[in-house]
């Protein structure tokens, strides 16, 4: 929608920014005719550019001049601690930001603001990452005489491709990494939630991060196409899909991608576990952020003897939720991202109840808002359950051992799982064979420390996030050799 078409004259600084893509150093303030809208009613809420194919170029080659500039790692490094100052106390105008945009409670966004520091805080202090080795030439007879060590150095154009459910955070998490590594970063956000990526970066220029090594471009596939297939682009930073994925793998050619693509992930309950505690965690972790979190609980392996009494309490939690507007601080479960999102979860539920699923509570769409929904009874090829739902629904089913929780659990691609027991031998023995990036004992799928390495395996991505091994993703080993002896003899006074 453009500003034409409402009536309304684009507005050239949304959000209090000063303008809607930054590019080659210098930020967009005309042309901007993508309209951004709250998905609580769909009002548009500020104008943001389309880049194109053009602009993207701007961007990647400023960037890699940029990259090639001397820029020491003391001065990054304070670039970053000052940045993350800086969000702190900027938490209430982003908060308004990511809420307003987005689909998160005013609460979850101030949560993602404080996130966001931490994330860049260690980018800060993810120097030493960079810190190289001698190499023992010493242990070959090939490299006797030779003396040589390695340093980690950048790897030149990082694009960052980022979703729309963490919009602060994991811009973070790219592009914290990126510089401290020394490299350029062109960021492209998702298109619903364009502003709180470009405050991050209107936050790490007022901090000292020189203009043109960052950039944000703003549209849809179509920038993102232009971006990734670029000749300037060293590295890819996705996270998101796996149809957007392979798309992008097929796009790219030969560069180095680091993917984060998500997981339908399972909780497991045993006969031994708290369950009051196990049912507090699981209704947190399932409709946080109205379910639209990669780490969000799914699927639910309880034991046969404690599945109802399990189930009553998972029940009575969600119930307990208030559905309503994001900036109500009681508020649990705000609107989907689009109205469009929550029709899809609707029908993918719909399918599920029609095959003989019950739903003991949610199941109704208003708008954009899905309300929680329990279900038990689904059919196993159901798309709620073998399928990321990306929304807020969660589903519980019996089992009759570990053994079978397990297998359960192993039949979808999880990034996260988690299991509840009273017993640390079951807690160790179950974690072992749960193919999943992290398995949280006592505690849900639905955790995340930011220093941590983040991902999963097969099809829930490729490398691994968490800021120090970001860094050491976003750079290479660099070596030098020196073949012989030194070849001019320093020249000595002799006059005495």
């Amino acid at each position: 929608m453009t500003a034409a078409a409402t009536g309304t004259a684009p507005r050239t600084a949304s959000f209090g920014l000063p303008g809607g893509a930054l590019v080659a150093g210098a930020w967009q303030t005309a042309g901007l005719t993508v309209a951004v809208s709250d998905p609580h009613d769909g009002t548009p809420v500020g104008w943001v550019a389309r880049n194109d194919a053009a602009d993207v170029d701007a961007a990647v080659r400023a960037a890699a001049r940029a990259a090639a500039e001397p820029w020491p790692l003391w001065q990054r490094r304070e670039a970053l601690d000052e940045a993350a100052r800086i969000v702190r106390d900027e938490l209430p105008w982003l908060a308004g930001i990511i809420s307003t945009e987005g689909s998160k409670t005013i609460t979850e966004a101030e949560q993602e603001v404080r996130r966001c520091a931490e994330t860049l805080r260690l980018s800060a202090a993810a120097g030493p990452v960079l810190r190289g080795e001698v190499l023992e030439f010493d242990d070959s007879d090939r490299g006797a005489g030779k003396r040589g060590w390695f340093v980690r150095a950048p790897l030149g154009v990082v694009a960052a491709i980022t979703p729309f459910n963490d919009p602060l955070n994991l811009v973070a998490h790219k592009v914290g990494p990126a510089l401290i590594a020394g490299n350029g970063v062109v960021v492209k956000p998702a298109e619903a939630t364009p502003h709180s990526a470009l405050a991050l970066a209107e936050i790490l220029l007022r901090a000292g991060v020189p203009p043109a090594r960052l950039a944000v471009v703003c549209g849809d596939g179509a920038t993102g196409h232009a971006l990734v297939t670029h000749a300037g682009v060293d590295v890819v930073s996705f996270t998101g899909g796996p149809v957007t994925a392979a798309r992008i793998a097929a796009a790219a050619g030969p560069k180095k991608l680091l993917m984060e693509l998500g997981g339908n992930n399972p909780v497991i309950v045993c006969g031994d576990a708290d369950l009051d505690a196990a049912a507090d965690a699981i209704v947190r972790g399932a409709f946080g952020c109205a379910g639209q979190n990669c780490l969000s609980v799914q699927r639910v392996y309880a034991d046969a003897s404690i599945h109802d009494a399990l189930l009553t309490r998972i029940t009575a939690g969600t119930r307990a939720l208030k559905v309503g507007p994001k900036t109500d601080r009681t508020t649990g479960v705000g609107p989907m991202i689009g109205e469009a999102e929550a029709a899809r979860v609707e029908a993918w539920v719909d399918a599920a109840l029609a095959g003989g699923a019950r739903a003991h509570t949610g199941a109704r769409r208003d708008g954009a808002y899905y309300h929680p929904t329990v279900l038990t009874g689904v059919p196993a090829d159901a798309d709620v359950l073998v399928r990321e739902v990306f929304g807020p629904v969660v589903t519980v089913v019996p089992v009759e051992s570990a053994a079978a929780a397990v297998a359960a659990a192993n039949s979808a691609q999880a990034l996260h799982a988690g299991v509840f027991t009273g017993g640390l031998d079951e807690a160790l023995s179950i974690a072992d064979r749960l193919h999943a990036g992290a398995v949280v004992v006592n505690g849900t799928s639905d955790l995340r420390i930011d220093s941590m390495p983040f991902g999963g395996f097969k099809s829930s991505g490729i490398g691994r996030e968490g800021v120090r091994f970001a860094v050491a993703a976003m750079s290479e080993p660099r070596c030098t050799i020196i073949a012989g002896g030194p070849q001019h003899q320093s020249t000595v006074n002799r006059t005495q």
